[in-house]
């Protein structure tokens, strides 16, 4: 058993608890909406299945993060038939446990996934990325009310997973890829063409730490980030759309 870095697991759990602050601030009939219901059903069946994971057998040597990274687990189709105020006391509940469970007892040396073991900062990252994304996608379906808070920390860690999940699949020196101000990778994508150190490249891509989030989980296309002004990309190999979304 290991002790996980406290500062990834605590951003895991305030970003948790940040996610769960802001359903329960939502009205009844706003949860029973077909959209947010079947997202607050996947944020309820994402707490659970990461405390499954974490008391699973694991059978084999963990993984890399580039090879356990997937998309976020739809909703569980039954806790659509919950009334909305019980879809939020499962989520609470739910939310409580992974605290428990988190700060209760060491975490394992390495942890199950669907995927494939992970070590247990790749498990915290990757359900840091999970939650990242959820809260988004609520956010998304009210664009009316203030999104969801995305924390530093836990962006901070899911942009550093992120771009080495670029990296590992995609290695090489051909384009720095820039997540300013948590992350700076370089990777080969197409044309190796010349290979550069950091500080001078001739291929860059920079663009903050939300819109990456959402081109690797594909909530948006690398064309509509471009065209947004969302992304810098200079050089001509700054190009990711052959390699996005990385979550897919």
């Amino acid at each position: 058993m290991v002790r996980a870095k406290a500062q990834p697991v605590e951003a895991l759990l305030d970003q948790s608890r940040a996610m769960l602050s802001w359903v329960s601030a939502r009205s009844e009939a706003e949860l029973a909406g077909g959209d947010l219901r079947e997202l607050v059903a996947g944020a309820l069946q994402g707490q659970l299945g990461l405390v499954r994971q974490l008391d699973a057998p694991v059978v084999g040597r963990p993984l890399p993060a580039h090879a356990l990274i997937g998309p976020t687990a739809p909703g569980g189709r039954g806790d659509l038939d919950l009334a909305p105020t019980e879809l939020v006391a499962r989520l609470t509940k739910a939310v409580e446990a992974t605290s428990d469970r988190l700060t209760g007892r060491s975490l394992p040396r390495a942890a199950y996934t669907p995927r494939g073991p992970a070590v247990a900062g790749d498990f915290v990252a990757i359900h840091i990325i999970d939650v990242l994304v959820r809260c988004d996608d609520l956010s998304r379906a009210l664009p009316e009310r203030d999104p969801v808070p995305l924390l530093r920390p836990a962006l901070a860690a899911g942009s550093r997973l992120l771009t080495g999940v670029l990296a590992g699949r995609h290695p090489g020196r051909s384009v720095e890829v820039r997540v300013p101000p948590f992350a700076a990778v370089q990777c080969g994508i197409g044309d190796p063409g010349p290979t550069h150190t950091r500080g001078t490249p001739p291929n860059v891509v920079e663009t903050d730490p939300l819109t990456f989030l959402r081109l690797a989980a594909g909530r948006v296309t690398w064309a509509e980030a471009v065209w947004a002004g969302q992304v810098r990309a200079g050089g001509l190999r700054a190009d990711l759309s052959p390699v996005l979304p990385l979550l897919g």
